[in-house]
């Protein structure tokens, strides 16, 4: 993720596919974060199909 474009095309694909998610997608830190009724593999899986690949494990906050 390396722009606004791209933090959108994550942002809608996780919150289309699992809805009741809220994404903050940051390009500058290339994080992203969700909240909501998903678990870390069905988004990893979203976020591949979606074109980027997801390089972390997930963090609780």
């Amino acid at each position: 993720m390396t722009c606004g474009h791209c933090a959108d095309t994550i942002k809608k694909a996780i919150e289309t596919t699992v809805p009741g998610t809220t994404v903050n997608a940051d390009p500058a830190s290339k994080l992203v974060s969700v909240t909501g009724p998903a678990d870390f593999a069905a988004l990893r899986a979203i976020v591949t199909a979606a074109g980027y690949t997801p390089s972390a494990s997930p963090v609780a906050a």
